[in-house]
């Protein structure tokens, strides 16, 4: 009897093992587990099941001295019923401390203390202390295996025996060696961008800050990295000039099973793999139309990469709709096509990418409605996106880095400004402490707020952890607000907005309710580690899924998150490149040198 009791409680607890520390009798710390930047918005959180009828105060300790060096007071309790009810949240604001160091927060309640796990403060912190470590994923993420390259080299495409050389790139997730320029591509208005999204990404990061990138002796390192993924997209760019879309694996050990495909719901392939401009052909003209400016050679020359962009370029103003799986665009070919225009316009200075970059702009300005969200479609579809939710804006603002027509700009800023508005709006509607980022959805035949997206979508199956969308709307708010709100008289909508954008990066390294750090290796508690094939699986600096709602509600609502379920856990533990890509642009954004 005493065998089978002690088996139930640890059955028991490994169920609970990653249940939100909501309902613990004890205050909990929330906190940001890696760093904060000096001048940053700084914010933990106590949650309790108590409401404190009294003020009560918190303080920072130096961990290695356990001198005093910072106190405050709590704020207001706040309450986030849809994961919790009758659980309580007290604010700690320690932005005005700025001084670097190693620290712990604690906080007195009743009499008892508790303490946070130990953090670091200090100029650009997060990049010092979390860019190599990103920059070192996506070295391990290589295609660049023995067997690897020898198969690659030689890929069928789907229905054929046609071969091409498909060899680089990066192998998209913890758990899959396949390579994708995006998927969901049958969905259309889901579509992700993956190895465009990382190569254009490292390129941004490199020129937001090139000084700290030296200083730190990793520019070279991310310089490469970039390269790698330009030389693979011109591997991928086809005969006839459009790029092939997916190298899968089918998921099977069996390196001669990849095939070239498109693919549909379920995994079913298809010889659709010509990728539109949604489907990462216009991530992938803009990254190599902007590294071609750096006259830096990898396997091909600059020249090459900017000559394959244009010829990408011209064919898909031409067959990008017969792409597109329902044969019509939508907002992500408008936000895609914009960032390859603008980058081809800034690269040429020619007029054709002048006009196109406009049209585009002019496109997503259309979409916005009176209430501050995008319509995907050419009906009602608000535009939500598990993973570029801020590439719109992101898109925006590097085509204000070239559009000087008073006219046009003032367009843009506004589409901008009301986008970034509305996502202060949506995120305070409700209470929520964490101050995750929320959105607007169309679920069944109603328009409704969530805080995460609806399981019940057009995919029919895939739903996932949101640290990419997280880290993409960061991005937005810093880069947006810099343009839309650089005076005095707007300090307080800018500081609400750098707030926001260091909210989501907090959540993904351990300021969320479960206490996980999604960043691998760093922080006090990591999602397992995952396996995958040719010495690939989790590694250092990669970014996983994260925290979804909870499964079995269509409408996304309510929280979940889970390490074991039946091979599903992937939806939450397993590292997918376009997280890492979108942290990489959100802290180079924070490190910006202006």
């Amino acid at each position: 009897m005493l065998k089978n009791t002690l088996k139930l409680l640890l059955v028991l607890l490994l169920c609970n093992a990653f249940v939100p520390k909501f309902s613990y009798a004890d205050p909990v710390i929330y906190i940001n587990e890696v760093a904060f930047d000096s001048s940053a918005p700084k914010i933990a959180l106590i949650g309790d099941n108590l409401q404190y009828t009294k003020p009560v105060s918190f303080t920072l300790v130096d961990a290695v001295t356990k001198k005093t060096v910072f106190t405050g007071k709590l704020g207001r309790s706040q309450q986030i019923n849809e994961w919790v009810p009758g659980k309580y949240f007290y604010k700690a604001d320690f932005s005005a401390f700025r001084q670097s160091g190693k620290y712990e927060l604690c906080v007195n309640v009743a009499g008892k203390k508790y303490k946070s796990d130990a953090f670091r403060v200090g100029d650009d912190e997060l990049a010092k202390l979390t860019i190599p470590s990103v920059i070192h994923y996506y070295r391990k993420q290589r295609a660049d295996k023995p067997l690897e390259l020898a198969n690659d080299a030689k890929i069928k495409l789907y229905g054929s025996d046609k071969t091409v050389d498909l060899r680089g790139g990066w192998c998209d997730a913890g758990g899959d060696v396949s390579k994708y320029f995006s998927h969901l591509a049958y969905a259309n208005f889901m579509s992700p961008q993956q190895i465009p999204l990382v190569t254009w990404s490292m390129v941004n990061a490199d020129e937001e800050a090139p000084k700290l990138l030296t200083k730190m002796g990793v520019r070279d390192s991310l310089q490469s990295e970039a390269l790698w993924g330009a030389d693979y997209m011109m591997r991928a760019l086809s005969d006839s000039d459009y790029f092939y879309m997916t190298v899968f694996s089918y998921f099977s050990k069996d390196p001669t099973a990849q095939r070239v495909v498109g693919l549909h719901a379920n995994s079913v392939t298809t010889n659709e793999y010509q990728c539109a401009f949604r489907e990462g052909g216009g991530m992938a003209i803009a990254a190599l139309a902007r590294i071609s400016r750096w006259k830096i050679h990898g396997d091909f020359t600059s020249k090459q990469y900017l000559n394959g962009a244009e010829r990408a370029f011209a064919h898909l103003l031409i067959y990008n709709k017969k792409y597109d799986d329902d044969h019509k665009e939508n907002i992500i070919d408008d936000y895609c096509a914009l960032m390859a225009a603008t980058e081809l316009w800034i690269t040429t200075n020619k007029a054709i990418y002048k006009d196109e970059a406009r049209k585009r702009a002019h496109n997503l300005a259309a979409r916005m409605t009176k209430e501050g969200y995008f319509i995907s479609d050419d009906g009602s579809r608000p535009y939500w996106h598990a993973s570029d939710a801020g590439l719109p804006i992101i898109a925006l603002a590097r085509y204000l880095s070239k559009e000087n027509d008073p006219a046009h700009r003032g367009a843009a800023l506004q589409t901008i400004r009301k986008s970034l508005d509305y996502e202060l709006k949506v995120t305070a509607d409700v209470s929520n402490p964490f101050g995750y980022a929320r959105q607007t959805f169309r679920y069944k035949d109603s328009i409704k707020n969530g805080f995460f997206i609806p399981h019940d979508n057009e995919t029919g199956w895939w739903w996932q952890g949101e640290n990419a969308r997280l880290s993409s709307l960061a991005t937005a708010a810093i880069i947006g607000s810099r343009l839309v709100y650089n005076s005095p008289k707007d300090a307080a909508k800018k500081q609400a907005l750098m707030t926001f954008a260091y909210n989501q990066v907090n959540w993904i390294l351990g300021n969320n309710p479960y206490q996980v750090c999604f960043m691998y290796k760093f922080g006090h508690n990591n999602v397992p580690y995952m396996h995958s094939m040719y010495g690939h699986g989790s590694e250092r600096g990669g970014i996983s899924n994260g925290i979804t709602g909870k499964e079995g509600n269509g409408d996304g609502s309510g929280i979940d998150y889970k390490t074991e379920d039946a091979g599903n856990e992937w939806r939450w533990t397993e590292q997918w490149i376009p997280h890492a890509a979108w942290y990489l642009q959100a802290v180079s954004a924070m490190a910006a040198e202006k």
